[in-house]
């Protein structure tokens, strides 16, 4: 088994919690262990993180967790910005973005590339092949929106994706399906903004909490030790 996968059985699925807009939120989510935040920048979503939001979180958080910039058809202008005001170390790209436009993020910021799939059918995920990103995310394709639906996909499309990029899955997760999910498609990564809010931008810290839980009773027991 290559090294990195490896690491990632034994330390167990990572956790990205999207769609925070406040430094109370972030907090949780931190103090729980996540591995990412996902500020959400689009202007038509209802999580879209407002400026001084974003702006506090980064200040306080950006050294304890990776802070995960979400996009959709920006200009490279305007993730570039958004990179260097919040110091953001992952770009998510949720819309029409062609690999030319994910290496040139790349190759302006600095930042890490995920690049979103809404997932249709098992071509939908191959499609990922040409996007040599640092992570692909498959969420579900619901018409007319970008993601944060809570609808979920045939978690067996996963099975489709090859190659060595990380994949992160979201979709529809939260705390009563996510082990399900972890079993089925073995993600470096779970994705929760709908499935754990009580409102949209507004987490319920109750769901947070428990999908935490969820997540960590899906962890390999520790290796005995051989010493």
């Amino acid at each position: 088994m290559p090294d990195f996968w490896h690491a990632v059985l034994v330390r167990g699925t990572r956790i990205k919690i999207c769609g925070i807009t406040n430094a109370g939120d972030a907090r949780q989510a931190v103090d729980l262990g996540a591995w990412a935040l996902g500020l959400n920048f689009w202007d038509p979503s209802g999580r879209r993180c407002p400026e001084p939001a974003a702006e506090e979180i980064a200040a306080t958080f950006r050294r304890q967790v990776e802070l995960v910039g979400v996009f959709v058809n920006a200009t490279l202008d305007e993730v570039a910005g958004a990179v260097d005001r919040h110091e953001l170390s992952l770009v998510q790209l949720h819309g029409d973005e062609g690999p030319a436009y994910c290496r040139e993020v790349a190759r302006r910021t600095g930042a890490r590339v995920i690049k979103a799939a809404r997932v249709r059918d098992a071509a939908s995920v191959r499609d990922l092949e040409a996007f040599h990103t640092d992570f692909h995310l498959l969420d579900a394709a619901v018409p007319g929106q970008r993601g944060g639906t809570g609808q979920s996909f045939s978690w067996e499309l996963a099975g489709a994706h090859r190659g060595a990029v990380p994949m992160i899955l979201a979709g529809g997760m939260n705390p009563d399906n996510v082990a399900e999910a972890i079993r089925v498609t073995s993600p470096f990564a779970v994705d929760t903004a709908s499935g754990t809010e009580a409102a949209p931008g507004r987490k319920d810290p109750a769901k947070v909490a428990a999908f935490f839980r969820a997540v960590k009773a899906t962890e390999p027991e520790p290796e005995p030790s051989t010493a």
